[in-house]
């Protein structure tokens, strides 16, 4: 196909946001994949932020990084976790970096006197880009999912960017909606027929509508989509609630996606082979066994803000033929008096993931203790892993009021204090330790056992380390620092002489995939696994 037209796909919404546009344009681009077609997603955000790295997880949910180190939408997570593709900051374009860039020539002169607006040098930007990610990615097919809903003011440009480039290439627009069902066997197709028309008057005419529903389309409901819609029956799919978000390329092509793909698209049909995919999603259907992992967060109220972690046991526990059970745990209910035995009841693990500031910050402490103590499977993330430091430096090593200097700036034991970069910071946008960094493991030990490997790269987000003026002293307590950066000044991982306790500076979840899960994480679910044998 490389010798005939790079195709594109617009994936848009409908009247109603969080139906998972990102699973759709990640499934879809999974069904290119399996019949031997290269797909690249790249996702609009109308929001005039850059990049998500200062958006609060409780509005936003989980700030993905790449290895480039760009803070993005979580919808790239999925994107790389179904695709098997590692990012960069080209596939991520926001309302904010397209309007700096275009400010940015026009301070340089590069519109020769002309006075810039959105028709044509916004939108001319705009597929410029597009075009310019398929080229570098030698793409079949460019995926193009337009974040927020139809008629919203901040993704107008774009779709008229979108429109425009219906005009100059071969484009398919897909369109995902919401079928409600006021009762059982009662569906209203009404908001889908409006919010088609709506993009019709834009421009735009979807081929293919995608319908998210609460039980599946009935054939006059699609036959009544179709004739109101100017869309063909065959190419109106369902979308419903599923077990594993995995199943959806499977369920898709069940109803014939690719036929329809590659009739709208005007590509060869090709056989879909989907592999390994299938036989994990069955164990994920049937697992044998299960397990339950406590997370003890303080984004505990908003899954999303931690799906990148969820994600990394859902891959895990297909490689055993597990069920994950995930426990929240808010940890400032241990600070409000509650035993960490209690809040941690029933689990076989512990993970503390990533995070920022005090609140909640002692009750981690407490819990971690208690799975040190107990030889509870642990895995701590970025913050997980420096708590874990302070808790050892306070009660094996026994130095009293250890702490970060991030909760108390006048510890009398810095153990965790801010990178020597990051002081003299004053921006928040993009300026942490961010991307993909080497770290060099200790040879024999446990993570060097688990990675296969002395020299590995995990994507980082942090602004704090362990302070190295703390190494020597909590090595001759006992905790091994097995991973190190490449010049040794930076301590990479950690992990506990007794059980399984390991705590990395890196955030492995973000480099997590279906078809090949994070090491730690396998690990430690092998461990909760093999510890309900004891």
């Amino acid at each position: 196909m490389q010798s005939k037209k790079r195709k594109f796909i617009v994936i848009v919404g409908s009247l109603m946001s969080g139906l998972g546009k990102g699973i759709v344009s990640a499934s879809v681009g999974k069904i290119l994949q399996s019949m031997g077609y290269s797909a690249v997603p790249i996702k609009f955000d109308g929001y005039l932020n850059v990049d998500c790295g200062t958006m609060n997880p409780f509005r936003h949910g989980e700030v993905f990084v790449l290895d480039d180190g760009t803070e993005c939408d979580l919808d790239f997570g999925t994107y790389e976790r179904f695709l098997n593709l590692n990012l960069n900051a080209d596939n991520s374009l926001t309302g904010g970096k397209i309007f700096k860039r275009i400010i940015e020539k026009e301070r340089r002169g590069e519109f020769l006197g002309r006075d810039v607006q959105i028709v044509p040098h916004l939108t001319d930007e705009i597929k410029g880009h597009v075009r310019m990610v398929g080229e570098k990615w030698n793409a079949d097919v460019v995926l193009i999912e337009v974040g927020g809903t139809v008629g919203d003011l901040e993704n107008g440009y774009f779709l008229e960017a979108m429109r425009q480039l219906a005009v100059e290439e071969d484009v398919l627009f897909i369109q995902l909606t919401y079928v409600m069902s006021i009762s059982p066997g009662e569906q209203k197709t009404k908001p889908t027929q409006h919010a088609t028309r709506l993009l019709s008057s834009l421009g735009i005419q979807p081929k293919v509508i995608v319908c998210r529903e609460d039980e599946p389309l009935d054939k006059d409901v699609k036959e009544k989509i179709a004739l109101f819609c100017n869309v063909k029956a065959d190419a109106i799919f369902d979308d419903p609630d599923l077990g594993s978000i995995y199943e959806l390329p499977l369920l898709l092509e069940k109803q014939g996606m690719s036929e329809v793909l590659c009739r709208e698209l005007g590509i060869a049909k090709k056989k879909v082979e989907f592999g390994e995919w299938e036989k994990l999603v069955e164990r994920i259907k049937n697992p044998s066994k299960e397990a339950t992992i406590a997370i003890a967060g303080k984004y505990t109220a908003v899954k999303d803000a931690y799906i990148s972690i969820s994600e990394a046991l859902v891959h895990s526990g297909a490689k055993f033929g597990a069920r994950v059970r995930v426990k929240w745990v808010e940890t400032s209910e241990v600070e409000k008096g509650k035993k960490p035995s209690e809040v941690l009841e029933g689990c076989d693990g512990l993970i503390v993931p990533g995070g920022f500031g005090k609140r909640g910050a002692e009750g981690k402490v407490e819990c971690i203790k208690w799975a040190r103590e107990n030889k509870v499977p642990y895995l701590g993330l970025c913050y997980g892993m420096q708590l874990a430091c302070v808790e050892y430096a306070r009660d094996v090593c026994g130095l009293k009021d250890a702490n970060t200097t991030e909760n108390d700036e006048k510890t009398p034991h810095p153990v965790v204090d801010f990178l020597p970069e990051q002081r003299k910071i004053t921006a928040k946008g993009a300026t942490m330790r961010l991307g993909a960094y080497d770290c060099v493991l200790e040879k024999g030990s446990v993570a060097c056992k688990i990675y296969g490997s002395e020299k590995i790269s995990e994507r980082h987000r942090h602004r704090y380390e362990i302070n190295n003026d703390y190494v020597k002293r909590l090595e001759e307590g006992g905790l091994g620092f097995c991973g190190k950066s490449p010049a040794g000044d930076i301590m990479e991982m950690m992990e506990w002489k007794e059980g399984f306790g390991i705590g990395t500076q890196a955030h492995p979840e973000l480099k997590s995939r279906f078809l090949a899960p994070a090491p730690l994480f396998a690990a430690f679910l092998d461990a909760c696994l093999k510890r309900q044998k004891k």
